[in-house]
């Protein structure tokens, strides 16, 4: 297999902000995989919170290159198996697999989807994704955005306060993400004004490592909880169903589709909501989520939505939330 890497800035159509940071712009890695007269393209984002930058995951890959040209590419899963072996992060991992996989789909000339045995007859809608900022801007980017469900996300001093307002304006169906802002004891006191004010979940309140609080929230909160920083490995997936009502799974954080694929069907075994999520992704990695969507509760893959311009072409997300799959198989990417 022949490996070309590409790095991309995204530049974002607004100045996306979490409780966290802020950025206009959004740095990516595009990896391609080609086999037989057929590439097969992955991506994954640097990430300054995982310590993530495109510039250390090309060195990974690199470092790598000659033994993948000789790897004698039989599926996905044993390709993960053996780039694991060799050390990569779960962020370089994600991009080669994601690469592989849809690699794999258009030599067998098939969608993922199919091959994994579903169907693309039924499936959640995804959110879109109303970043912090002052609330005159968030309500302006819903009415940019009419949208069926809005991730808004939150960490200030006056959140129920925002979602007030927000509701004012809209009835769409609102989930909340802190990510890791609250505490127990606010969480536990801002679940039942919110879920009048038509909040269908909290995602990821507490600091990801608050496994004591999580447990007062999940016996007192009286809205589900989705874990998000809390599950990053296959391993969390159990731990998280003691504390948690569901699981966000992201492909750039467990390493790409193989281990998700793993991770939904524990989950689904110990009883969770499973939901897929998306962290600024171009087409090339939504595409790769949106070949999971018969198997999800809910997805949050508005990624290239958020985008001023996209860099590729695959799944097509319509207005009314209705998502169109190309004829192409694997995950269906071509790059612009």
């Amino acid at each position: 297999m022949q490996i070309q890497l590409q790095k991309h800035i995204l530049a974002l159509r607004h100045t996306f902000s979490i409780s966290r940071e802020s950025h206009d712009f959004q740095d990516t890695l595009i990896v391609s995989l080609s086999l037989n007269g057929h590439t097969g393209f992955g991506e994954a984002t640097s990430n300054p919170y995982y310590k993530i930058t495109i510039e250390s995951m090309m060195a990974e890959i690199e470092a790598v290159r000659k033994e993948v040209a000789a790897y004698d590419f039989q599926n996905p899963e044993a390709f993960h198996g053996f780039l694991r072996a060799r050390g990569l992060s779960n962020f370089a991992l994600c991009a080669m697999d994601l690469a592989a996989h849809d690699l794999y789909g258009k030599l067998r000339g098939k969608p993922l989807y199919e091959l994994w045995g579903t169907q693309n007859d039924r499936y959640p809608l995804t959110n879109y994704t109303i970043g912090i900022a002052p609330v005159v801007d968030m309500v302006a980017k819903m009415k940019e955005m009419p949208w069926p469900i809005y991730k808004i996300k939150l960490g200030t001093q006056d959140d129920v306060a925002i979602v007030r307002e927000l509701r004012k304006h809209t009835d769409a169906v609102f989930r909340i993400d802190a990510n890791c802002a609250w505490t127990a004891k606010k969480t536990i006191a801002n679940a039942p004004v919110l879920k009048e004010l038509g909040v269908e979940f909290l995602e990821q309140p507490l600091k990801a490592d608050d496994w004591e609080g999580m447990e007062k929230v999940a016996h007192h909160s009286v809205l589900p909880v989705i874990a998000d920083e809390s599950c990053i490995l296959e391993t969390d997936v159990e731990k998280c169903a003691l504390h948690f009502n569901g699981i966000n799974i992201k492909l750039t954080k467990c390493g790409g589709l193989t281990p998700a694929l793993r991770m939904i069907k524990k989950g689904k075994e110990l009883g969770l909501k499973v939901m897929v999520g998306c962290m600024t992704e171009s087409s090339v990695g939504i595409s790769a989520i949106a070949q999971l969507l018969p198997q999800l509760d809910y997805v949050d893959m508005d990624g290239a939505m958020l985008l001023k311009e996209d860099i590729a072409k695959g799944v097509e997300i319509q207005e009314n939330g209705k998502v169109i799959f190309p004829e192409l198989a694997g995950s269906g990417i071509t790059l612009l």
